[in-house]
């Protein structure tokens, strides 16, 4: 076991860290914004007039994503309910507004499937994740975004050497449920009590604490007001923060 300081904070004996994807380890901030703008396009050709709520609901402000909205912290499933229950409201049935939420999603993903660079890491992090698995720690990856997306993350930044854990948010649970962390120490065989979360949310912060965990770290990544972080043990703007004791 190894142990871990982050600024003032010394977090001893910790076998495993779990981090976040979106926002933690990606700098994902432009393809999440894009997402939302061509979701809410497609839907508003369909059903004019619900774009710009669309928007609202997905976090968009000012023609900025909203860090603590549900595009940032939600998972597609959530996104897709969100949505559908704006097309509901035009006077769709519920299943008829499940069906057209899931059929632009779907046109959406595909269209941008096509064009999408890969998001890029935010600095630092490889040489952190190559750190501390040579230090002998566990290192996973636990997501909102489909965990197939997490498999695409990992595999373009060449990180499959570092990352033991790849678990998105749709394994049937999603964040803040603690459940969703406890299924992932089970994974890499460890224990929440010796395990640290890294994110950029209060989902995660949240799971992680109800989980029983050794200690959460609040990223916010050059931003040094992140009150959504507060519960967190520590709040760090840069990965490299994170270092062995």
């Amino acid at each position: 076991m190894v142990n871990i300081r982050c600024g003032k904070i010394d977090f001893k004996n910790i076998e495993a860290i779990i981090f976040d994807k979106d926002g933690t380890l990606e700098d994902s901030n432009n393809f999440l914004r894009e997402l939302s703008i061509h979701r809410a396009r497609l839907l508003d050709a369909q059903i004019p007039g619900i774009g710009e709520p669309l928007l609202m609901a997905f976090g968009m402000q000012n023609n900025q994503l909203d860090p603590t909205g549900l595009m940032a912290v939600g998972s597609r499933q959530e996104n897709l309910i969100a949505a559908a229950a704006y097309i509901a409201e035009t006077g769709k049935s519920w299943f008829e507004a499940l069906e057209i939420a899931e059929n632009s999603f779907i046109q959406v993903d595909q269209s941008l499937k096509k064009d999408r660079t890969t998001s890029p890491l935010f600095a630092g992090s490889l040489d952190v994740l190559k750190t501390l698995y040579k230090a002998g720690l566990k290192l996973g990856i636990l997501s909102a975004a489909p965990t197939q997306d997490v498999e695409h993350f990992v595999r373009e930044h060449n990180l499959s050497d570092y990352i033991q854990l790849m678990m998105g948010g749709d394994q049937g649970l999603s964040k803040p449920d603690p459940q969703l962390f406890l299924k992932a120490c089970h994974t890499l065989i460890t224990s929440p009590q010796k395990t640290l979360m890294v994110g950029d949310s209060q989902g995660d912060i949240l799971m992680a604490k109800q989980a029983g965990v050794a200690g959460t770290i609040g990223i916010c990544w050059a931003n040094n007001t992140a009150p959504h972080l507060n519960q967190a043990d520590i709040i760090i703007t840069q990965i490299e923060e994170i270092q062995l004791a």
